[in-house]
């Protein structure tokens, strides 16, 4: 290594240092085997759902870093971002567990942990994230309307999955719940304040709510695979949790003094949504800036 250049020490064996080889297996110590009568690639494909949820929010709400109105929500979006790609993390590699068959091939000898390959090297259309992560980021109070609008819906689905005769699930949800309720309690509060603050900051939170709230309904839109896990006992059925969602949000509502929009039904596109892997063209850009150094060094190192 040069005295001159103290980077040199990176560059070494075909600059092969994007990514790191000495992290822990995060199921170590974790049970991951499938539960009697499950079918592992059933299991695999929903734990994706949920991991793909996660990942993508979790990349729109680092766009905030530096942006934030002040030093105190900035650290807090971001603490909240690292705890959805925390969640992603485990959910990305039980899914690699259950069924390797998910993981997309790599070269020979790629150093790349399974939950890195299917978060940098699948195409949009393998994502099966609900369409309500992917759009693109607009002003605070869309960001707050939006980790209001999943937390709510995420949290009481996590409250069920702690239940789940999948130990990976439950002991993702059991530690998920305490991180959901942060973050719905954080943005519940920012909402309030926005919508009784100044005529500006009420009119932005309106428009946040009208352009958010068309994409509520999918996530209660039970797909094949959501059915299946909820029948099989290691999942849950979104339409379950509606009532208890919706009660939540209209106590917001109710205190911020902010009527609620009409939310039509799913959007689909081409009669699918972003279960069955369709996405806006959102998604590919964030995936593209996501992905690029991953696909450029595919046998990187730290």
């Amino acid at each position: 290594m040069s005295d001159d250049n103290v980077y040199d020490g990176l560059l070494f064996d075909d600059a092969r240092w994007a990514f790191g080889t000495d992290f822990e297996d995060p199921l170590a110590g974790v049970d991951t085997t499938v539960p009697d009568g499950a079918d592992p690639r059933a299991l695999a494909a929903y734990c994706l759902m949920l991991g793909d949820d996660a990942l993508v929010l979790s990349q729109r709400i680092a766009e905030w870093c530096g942006n934030a109105p002040d030093l105190e929500e900035d650290i807090a979006l971001a603490n909240i971002a690292l705890d959805l790609l925390g969640q992603a993390r485990l959910l990305l590699a039980r899914a690699a567990a259950a069924d390797p068959g998910v993981v997309p091939e790599l070269p020979e000898s790629s150093p790349v942990p399974a939950e890195d390959a299917l978060a940098f090297f699948r195409e949009a259309e393998g994502f099966k994230n609900v369409r309500l992560a992917e759009v693109p980021c607009g002003d605070f109070a869309e960001i707050i309307v939006r980790i209001l609008l999943f937390a709510t819906w995420r949290l009481a689905l996590f409250e069920r999955l702690t239940r789940s005769r999948d130990a990976v699930l439950a002991a993702v949800a059991a530690k998920g719940i305490k991180e959901l309720a942060y973050h719905r309690d954080f943005t519940g509060r920012w909402f309030v304040t926005l919508a009784g603050g100044t005529a500006e900051s009420r009119r932005r939170l309106v428009t946040a709510l009208d352009g958010l709230m068309p994409l509520w309904p999918e996530l209660f839109a039970t797909h094949a695979i959501e059915k299946a896990a909820a029948a099989s006992g290691f999942g849950v059925d979104p339409a379950e949790v509606v009532q208890e969602t919706d009660a939540v949000l209209d106590q917001v509502f109710a205190v911020a003094g902010t009527p609620r929009p009409d939310a039509a039904r799913p959007t689909r596109m081409r009669g699918r949504t972003g279960r069955d892997g369709s996405h806006t063209e959102a998604l590919s850009r964030l995936l593209a800036e996501m992905q690029v150094v991953a696909r450029a060094h595919p046998r990187g190192r730290w």
